[in-house]
């Protein structure tokens, strides 16, 4: 692919995949009811993020401002998962990270 924004949309959907697989283990975690905050989050970060990337690749005009959105959501999403110390979280929160740093960036935040 030649989009100028790959590096991009690869973060916002490898941060898709993540949110979506951390909230299927969180479902199985026996403080499950303690994660609803998460939970949520998970969901709406996993969404923005598949929307930022096709935003992107399409290369249409808000993309940018996704991308803005897409960043806080990340952040909010990681810090989050910080909370819960098993693995899936402490994965998910890492990879929330690196798709904000590249959101920050395209958006040139």
């Amino acid at each position: 692919l030649s989009n100028k924004n790959q590096k991009c949309i690869d973060a916002c959907n490898r941060c898709a995949q993540a949110c979506y697989e951390c909230f299927k283990a969180c479902l199985a975690e026996s403080d499950v009811a303690k994660r609803n905050s998460c939970l949520s989050l998970l969901i709406e970060c996993a969404g923005m993020c598949q929307m930022s990337a096709a935003h992107m690749a399409m290369e249409g005009q808000f993309a940018m401002d996704h991308c803005k959105v897409c960043a806080a959501l990340c952040e909010k999403c990681a810090q989050e998962c910080e909370m819960f110390k098993d693995a899936h979280c402490s994965e998910c929160a890492t990879i929330c990270d690196d798709c904000a740093t590249e959101c920050k960036n395209m958006a040139g935040m």
